[in-house]
């Protein structure tokens, strides 16, 4: 199998989605990996296993629609296997598996099927010191974009995901590409202003637009530096609440076409309104896990641009 993957929008040709069936019971509260889904078990709004199947098939059918090769984990019961994102990402033509949360290691066992068919060189396992999921890594070309958590508390906060280890390992293994680090604010209580991954607070899409949540840096030269990257012009501005909702979390199929939440009428109107032909599908559900639809898949190739 041929990986190439060198930003997010090109055409998308095969892709691991994840899969929600056997998802096992709604988590205990001291089981919650994020503030969103500790609000939704407390509230007793956790999402059913059969809602959320259905939004999956739902994104599964615009994927095959535009001809898309779409690969599901195998099922492993009592596992939650919706965000494939999380286990692995391909940067160029390598596979990198993620140092993930270690009561998730099972997920990468359940999409053996696809690295089985992989040239085992171009498969890459970081050090066990280096923590890093796919969510924090992003492409742009001749950019490698990462988002990273490095203060004090890391140890304590269970939304750090990418560490700064991460950052230079990248960095050597990736040497050729201009690596830009981003460190991202992060709370294990409040939804609002927690950036569990860069793709919560930032995504390009289209030829040249961006989505960002500017708040989501920690550090306000990390949102110019990627203003004058894009252009203030081609960037979309998401409050807390459209961060929350998780407006930037959508998926490029092509430079063209987007798969979006269809509760996302702002930023929808705005793709439209620069010409992107936006696939709207329901995806309310699987968002009160604090993921949407970038986090549900992994790219496996994209065509060469």
């Amino acid at each position: 199998m041929q990986l190439h993957v060198i930003d997010e929008t090109a055409r998308l040709r095969s892709v691991i989605l994840g899969i929600a069936h056997q998802n096992g019971p709604t988590p205990k509260l001291e089981e919650a990996y994020d503030p969103k889904s500790h609000f939704h078990i407390a509230q007793n709004t956790y999402p059913l296993e059969g809602d959320m199947i259905d939004e999956l098939n739902a994104f599964a059918e615009v994927l095959q629609r535009y001809e898309v090769e779409v690969f599901r984990p195998e099922i492993i019961a009592n596992c939650n296997q919706i965000f494939s994102r999380d286990i692995g990402f391909v940067v160029d033509d390598f596979f990198i598996k993620s140092n993930i949360l270690p009561d998730r290691d099972r997920e990468i066992e359940a999409i053996e099927q696809v690295l089985s068919r992989i040239d085992p060189s171009k498969i890459l396992t970081p050090p066990n010191e280096v923590h890093v999921e796919g969510g924090d890594v992003m492409l742009h070309g001749e950019h490698l974009f990462v988002g990273y958590y490095n203060q004090p508390d890391y140890a304590k906060t269970i939304t750090a995901r990418t560490n700064i280890q991460a950052v230079e390992w990248l960095s050597s293994q990736f040497s050729y590409k201009k690596i830009k680090a981003f460190e991202l604010r992060k709370s294990n209580t409040d939804p609002f202003t927690n950036a569990l991954h860069l793709d919560c607070c930032f995504q390009p899409v289209g030829d040249r637009y961006a989505i960002i949540h500017s708040e989501g840096f920690m550090l306000q030269e990390d949102a110019d530096y990627l203003t004058n990257l894009f252009g203030a012009e081609q960037l979309f501005h998401i409050s807390a609440q459209e961060m929350y909702e998780m407006n930037s979390n959508i998926f490029s199929i092509s430079p063209g076409v987007v798969v979006s939440d269809h509760s996302f009428v702002r930023l929808n109107s705005w793709l439209r309104s620069k010409g992107l032909t936006v696939e709207p599908i329901p995806f309310r559900e699987i968002a009160k896990q604090e993921g949407l639809l970038r986090c549900t898949t992994l790219p496996l190739f994209r065509d060469p641009k």
